[in-house]
C-alpha cells in the first residue's frame, strides 16, 4: 500500500512537472527512489520543444562567440580539465545567454568561473544544504540564475544561464577532473565538442605526462574523418601533446555553409610503459598512488553462468542484439572454461542443469538454444539469479570447479521485477545470503526501463559491477565489450600493503579479481618518515602459482620531476587519492545498512567533497562574485541513475573498501644467497692475495668459466667452454629426481683478440614431476607449467610460488630457484653499458653443494655431485710467475694444470671476488666425461643423452 501511494505521488509530481525533495531514511528513502526511477524513464515522454533541440556549448540570439577553447592536462592517468569561452551579445537587446558543456558522469566539477561586463563570479564547493540556502536567499532578490546537470547516457551536461543586456561580454570556464580508467588495455579520454556555430579561435589542447613513459597514442577519428589531418600528435618518451585547432574554413559542414561540422568526441587513447608487473608507485606531495596492471600471465579458468531476461519487454531489438551479442561471447569460451544459461521470464528455464566446458560442441547447441529464444511474459529475477548460484554451488560441492579458477553470473536484464519476489530490497538480501566469497555478479542493464540503481547495488555487494547497455544499434557491439573486459581474469585475491607506520588513509586496498587490460589503483597519504623511499608489496594468486611482488618509489623524484613539466597537473595525486576516496565512500553509502552508518559515511564524503572542491551528490557549487551580491547554484543530479563507479579491477567502481591493516612483508632470500664476509684462504689453496669464496657452490660464469668445487678434497676445479654462440650446453640432467638444468650461449658483438667470446643469455632450470619450467632471460623470467605462461621482468623483486618449485625475484640482480627445499640455484644478471661496442648482457648460475641429486644426475655441473679423486703434484713455476703450474692425475687422466683465479660475482657484480683453482685446459678435456661437444643438446628443454 505504501508502495503504491509513492507512486501516485510520483506519478502526481510527473504530472505537475514539479520536483519537491524529501528527507528520508531507511527502507523509506529505498521505496522513494524506486518511485523516482519510474520518474525519470517517464519524464522522456514529456520533454519540452526545448529540451528536445540538439545541443549546442553556446545557446543565444544575435551572438558572437569569439574563442572555444578546451585543454586537458593528464598526468599519472588524472586529468584535470579546462573549458573557456569568450561571448559577446551582438544582438540590440538584452537576452540569456547558455553556456552548456557535456562532461563524463564519472568526473567531479571542481570549479565554474564566470566574467560579466568585468563581474567576476567565482565558483566555491559547500555542503549542499548550506549552498542552497545562499542560493535561494540570492534567488529571492531576482539576481541568479540556476545550473543543473542532467542525465545523458555516459554524459552529463553542464548549464548555466546568464541574463545581459546588449553588447556585453561574458567569459565562461568550467573545471572537472576525473581519473582515467584501463580498459582492454589503453586509457581513454573523451572531450565533447558541439559548438552548434562557427567560432574564430577554436582550440583543444590534451598534454599528457606519465613519468614511467607513454607506449603509444592515438586519436580516433570520433569527431569526423574531414578532421583527421587536423589532429597533431607531438610525443617524446614521458610526454605527448595533442592539438586541433581548425580555423573557420576547416570548421563548416561545406564550402559555403554557416553550420559547424564539428560534433562529436575528441577522443584520445593512450597506455604506458610497464617495466615490471609489480606495478608502479608514485609519490607526490605527501601522497602515494599504487599502480598495477600485470601482463604476461595466463588467464584463470572461467565458470560462468549467463541469466538472460526473455520476458516480452526484450522483444525486437533487445532480444535480437542480445542473442547476437551472446554468439559472439560464446565463441570466446575455451575448453578450460565452464558454463550454463539461464534464461527467464515469469519461469526460470536451464539450457543445461549443470555447468559445462565450452568444447565446440557444447557452444554450437548453446548457441542454437539462444537463437530459439521467443521474449514473453513477467520477470522473475529473484528465482533466476537464485538457481545461477545453485548451479555454481552445486559443481564446487562436487569438487568441479577448480579453486584457483573465477566463478562469475553474468545477468542481463530490461526490467523491474514482476514475477515471484518483487521486492527490491529483499532481492537483494537473497542474492547476497546465498552468494558465496568466491563467485561474483555482473549486471548489465538494457535500455532506459532497467531499474539500473538496483542491478548496480546487487552487483557491488557481491564484488562484481555493472554497466548501462543502451538499446540502440549497437547495443551487441556494448555487450561484447563489457564481456571482453571480465573475459580474462587474471589473478585473484590481490592485497596492496606497505611497511607499518609509512602510510595511513589508504584506499581499497584488497581486490577480488584482477582482469587482464585494466588496473588496479590504490592510493594514500605518506607519513614523516627519515627515509626518501616507500616499498609496497603486493600480493595474488594466478594460475596454479602465488606471487608477492615488491615496488619501490623514491619520495622526492616525482616533485622535482614536475616542478620542470610546463604542462602537468602538479596536485595530481593528492587530488587522485580524494578523487578515489570519494568514490568508494559514495559506493559505501549506497550499501550502508543503517541510517547511522550512511550518515557517518555521508559527513566523511561532505568533508572530503569541500575540502578538494568535489561537486558531488551531497554537495553543490555556489558561484558568486566578488562582491557576494549575486550567486549562482551549480548542482549535481537530484537521484543520479548513473553508477559513480565504473573501474575494473576494483578501482573506484571496486565494492565497498576493506582497508585492511597494513603488515610488514620482508623478502627473505635463501641463506646461502647471504654470504658472510670471506673467509682467509687455507694454506692448500695459498696464491697471491688468495682467498675462498665465503659459501661453497660450483658455478658457470662470465665467458662461460665453470668453477667446480670439490667439497671432499675442498679443492677449486676450473675450466672454460669454447663453444659457439646459439649452442645449448647441458649442465645438470637427472633422470632420477626430473630435474634439467641447460644453458644457451650467445656470443660477444665483436671479435677481441682474434676470439669471440661467448656467455650464457639463457637459463633453463624444468622441474618434470610438477611439469614446471623456469626460462631466464636477460629481458625476462617466464615460468610455464605447459599449460599456463606468466612472465615478469627484472624491474621488480618479486616471489612466484607454483607447486614445490619457488622462484625468488631480487630487482635487477638475481634469480633464485629452490625445489621441494632440496635442491636450489640462483642465476645472476650481468647488465652493460647498452652501447657497449663489444660486451653483452649475460648471465651467471651457482649452485650449492648440496643439492639432493639421485644417482643418475649427470651433466657439465650434475657429474660433479660424484666427487672424483684427484692427485695434484709435482708444483713448479710457470710461465707466469704468479701462476703456479701442476700436474693433476684425475679419472685416469694425467693433465698439466695452472693455478690461476676465476671470478665469483655474488659480491661484487662489477669487479667479483677472486676464486683460486686449478684450471682445466683444452675445454676441461679429461675432468669432465667424455668431449665437451657432447653436452651439447637440440633444445633448451632437452634432457641430455648419455649411452
Amino acid at each position: 500500500m505504501r508502495r503504491l501511494l509513492l507512486l501516485l505521488l510520483g506519478l502526481l509530481l510527473l504530472h505537475e512537472g514539479r520536483c519537491f525533495e524529501f528527507v528520508i531514511d531507511g527502507e523509506w528513502e529505498d521505496e522513494l527512489t524506486h518511485v523516482h526511477d519510474h520518474y525519470e524513464r517517464n519524464k522522456r515522454a514529456i520533454l519540452t520543444s526545448e529540451e528536445q533541440e540538439d545541443f549546442e556549448a553556446i545557446r543565444g540570439d544575435d551572438i558572437t562567440v569569439k574563442s572555444y577553447k578546451v585543454e586537458s592536462r593528464i598526468t599519472s592517468r588524472f586529468a584535470h580539465t579546462t573549458v573557456r569561452s569568450s561571448v559577446v551579445n551582438s544582438g540590440s537587446k538584452a537576452q540569456s545567454i547558455g553556456f552548456n558543456v557535456q562532461i563524463p558522469k564519472t568526473a567531479f566539477i571542481s570549479n565554474f568561473t564566470m566574467n560579466v561586463n568585468g563581474i567576476t563570479f567565482v565558483g566555491s564547493v559547500k555542503e549542499k544544504t548550506v549552498a542552497r540556502n545562499l542560493y535561494a536567499q540570492a534567488r529571492a532578490r531576482g539576481k541568479a540564475a540556476g545550473i543543473v546537470r542532467s542525465n545523458s547516457q555516459d554524459l552529463e551536461t553542464f548549464k548555466t544561464e546568464v541574463h545581459v543586456p546588449p553588447g556585453s561580454n561574458i567569459e565562461f570556464e568550467l573545471h572537472y577532473q576525473e581519473m582515467m580508467h584501463r580498459r582492454l588495455g589503453f586509457y581513454e579520454h573523451s572531450l565533447f565538442l558541439q559548438p552548434g556555430r562557427l567560432v574564430p579561435q577554436f582550440q583543444v589542447d590534451v598534454y599528457i605526462y606519465e613519468p614511467k613513459g607513454i607506449s603509444g597514442v592515438t586519436v580516433p577519428s570520433t569527431i569526423g574523418e574531414n578532421f583527421a589531418n587536423l589532429i597533431k600528435v607531438t610525443q617524446t618518451k614521458e610526454k605527448a601533446h595533442i592539438a586541433f585547432k581548425p580555423n573557420l574554413q576547416q570548421q563548416r559542414k561545406c564550402d559555403n555553409c554557416t553550420d559547424s561540422a564539428i560534433d562529436g568526441a575528441f577522443t584520445v587513447r593512450y597506455d604506458v610503459n610497464r617495466e615490471s608487473n609489480a606495478g608502479e608507485l608514485q609519490v607526490s606531495d605527501g601522497h602515494f598512488v599504487q599502480f598495477f596492471a600485470p601482463t604476461n600471465l595466463s588467464p584463470l579458468p572461467k565458470n560462468i553462468v549467463f541469466v538472460i531476461d526473455v520476458s516480452g519487454s526484450m522483444w525486437g531489438v533487445k532480444m535480437k542484439q542480445t542473442v547476437e551479442a551472446m554468439k559472439a561471447i560464446l565463441d570466446d569460451l575455451t575448453i578450460d572454461d565452464q558454463f550454463s544459461i539461464i534464461d527467464f521470464n515469469h519461469n526460470v528455464r536451464c539450457w543445461n542443469e549443470e555447468l559445462v566446458h565450452g568444447s565446440s560442441i557444447q557452444v554450437a547447441d548453446a548457441k542454437k538454444y539462444v537463437q530459439n529464444i521467443k521474449p514473453n511474459g513477467g520477470t522473475n529475477i529473484n528465482e533466476a539469479l537464485m538457481r545461477a548460484v545453485q548451479m555454481l554451488v552445486k559443481a564446487s560441492n562436487q569438487g568441479l570447479i577448480d579453486p584457483r579458477s573465477v566463478s562469475m553470473i553474468i545477468l542481463v536484464s530490461d526490467g523491474d521485477p514482476t514475477v515471484g519476489e518483487i521486492k527490491l530490497s529483499a532481492i537483494q538480501k537473497n542474492v547476497k545470503r546465498v552468494m558465496r566469497e568466491e563467485y561474483s555478479l555482473f549486471s548489465l542493464g538494457i535500455g532506459f526501463d532497467v531499474d539500473y540503481d538496483f542491478l548496480e547495488r546487487i552487483a557491488m555487494e557481491n564484488r562484481g559491477m555493472a554497466q548501462r547497455i543502451y538499446a540502440n544499434h549497437d547495443a551487441a557491439e556494448q555487450l561484447r565489450t563489457f564481456y571482453s573486459q571480465v573475459s580474462s581474469p587474471l589473478l585473484r585475491r590481490i592485497t596492496v600493503q606497505f611497511p607499518e607506520d609509512t602510510v595511513s588513509d589508504v584506499t581499497q586496498n584488497s581486490f577480488d579479481k584482477y582482469f587482464s587490460g585494466s588496473e588496479i589503483v590504490v592510493a594514500g597519504k605518506v607519513l614523516p618518515s627519515d627515509s626518501n623511499t616507500l616499498t609496497s608489496f603486493t600480493t595474488a594468486s594466478a594460475a596454479r602459482l602465488d606471487i608477492t611482488l615488491e615496488t619501490e618509489a623514491d619520495t622526492l623524484v616525482l616533485d622535482q620531476e614536475l616542478a620542470k613539466q610546463q604542462h602537468s597537473f602538479t596536485g595530481f595525486a593528492k587530488q587522485l587519492w580524494a578523487y578515489i576516496t570519494v568514490k568508494q565512500l559514495i559506493s559505501e553509502r549506497s550499501l550502508a545498512p543503517t541510517a547511522v552508518k550512511k550518515r557517518k559515511i555521508t559527513q566523511r564524503i561532505m568533508a572530503l567533497a569541500v575540502e578538494h572542491q568535489f561537486v558531488t551528490p551531497l554537495t553543490a557549487m555556489l558561484v558568486e562574485s566578488e562582491d557576494a551580491t549575486e550567486r549562482l547554484l551549480a548542482d549535481f543530479p537530484k537521484d543520479p541513475k548513473h553508477g559513480c563507479c565504473s573501474g575494473m579491477g576494483g578501482g573506484p567502481g571496486g565494492s565497498a573498501s576493506s582497508n585492511l591493516a597494513p603488515v610488514r612483508v620482508v623478502y627473505e632470500p635463501p641463506p646461502w644467497v647471504q654470504m658472510p664476509t670471506p673467509a682467509p684462504p687455507s694454506e692448500a689453496a695459498k696464491g697471491p692475495e688468495e682467498q675462498t669464496v665465503p659459501h661453497k657452490v660450483t658455478l658457470v660464469d662470465n665467458d662461460p668459466h665453470f668453477i667446480v668445487h670439490l667439497p671432499i678434497s675442498d679443492t677449486y676445479v676450473c675450466f672454460n667452454i669454447d663453444s659457439k654462440p646459439g649452442h645449448i650446453l647441458n649442465l645438470v640432467s637427472d633422470p632420477g629426481t626430473g630435474l634439467l638444468v641447460n644453458g644457451q650461449l650467445v656470443g660477444s658483438k665483436q671479435m677481441k683478440k682474434n676470439k669471440l667470446n661467448t656467455y650464457f643469455g639463457t637459463i633453463l632450470v624444468y622441474y618434470q614431476p610438477d611439469g614446471v619450467s623456469v626460462t631466464i632471460g636477460t629481458d625476462s623470467i617466464t615460468m610455464t607449467d605447459g599449460r599456463n605462461n606468466h612472465s615478469f621482468t627484472w624491474g621488480a623483486t618479486a616471489e612466484i610460488r607454483q607447486d614445490g618449485v619457488r622462484i625468488s625475484i631480487v630487482k635487477n640482480s638475481h634469480v633464485s630457484i629452490v625445489i621441494n627445499n632440496n635442491i636450489q640455484m640462483m642465476v645472476l644478471l650481468h647488465r652493460v653499458w647498452k652501447k657497449n661496442p663489444i660486451s653483452v648482457d649475460f648471465l651467471g648460475i651457482y649452485i650449492p653443494n648440496d643439492n639432493q641429486y639421485s644417482p643418475l644426475v649427470h651433466g657439465l655441473i650434475g657429474q660433479f655431485h660424484r666427487e672424483p679423486e684427484l692427485n695434484v703434484f709435482n708444483f713448479h713455476e710457470g710461465v707466469d710467475p704468479l701462476k703456479r703450474e701442476a700436474t693433476m692425475d684425475v679419472k685416469g687422466n694425467r693433465l698439466q694444470v695452472t693455478r690461476g683465479w676465476q671470478k665469483d660475482y655474488r659480491l661484487d657484480k662489477k669487479h667479483g671476488s677472486n676464486v683460486y683453482c686449478w684450471f682445466i685446459h683444452n675445454s676441461g678435456k679429461g675432468f669432465i666425461d667424455g668431449h665437451y661437444t657432447d653436452y651439447i643438446v637440440p633444445n633448451l628443454n632437452s634432457f641430455l643423452q648419455t649411452h
